[in-house]
């Protein structure tokens, strides 16, 4: 487990949802080896169950991303060295034409 508090880096989230989302990491943490993003990242997508479908999560020491989504539901935070994308996508509303 990585010791410390989530430091938030950016989010356009409510107060209470940034803690459900950085509470949720913290579990996994607690639950799996921090080399194990795949089983992170399941474990905090089960915001799904709280907030609805449609919520992505990137986990990592590393990464870059480029990526539309509703509004109220972006946060970026990290534990150490761990870094955390928690969003939930905004689908396009314009039909596609043939």
């Amino acid at each position: 487990m990585l010791e410390g508090k989530a430091t938030v880096e950016d989010t356009d989230m409510p107060t209470k949802m940034q803690l459900q989302a950085t509470s949720a990491a913290s579990r996994a943490l607690d639950r799996f080896d921090v080399l194990d993003c795949r089983s992170i990242t399941t474990h905090i997508k089960k915001f799904d169950m709280i907030h609805g479908p449609g919520w992505q999560c990137v986990v990592g020491c590393s990464f870059s991303c480029y990526f539309t989504h509703s509004k109220g539901s972006f946060i970026y935070f990290k534990f150490e060295l761990l870094r955390f994308l928690v969003f939930k996508g905004m689908a396009d509303e314009q039909p596609m034409s043939c």
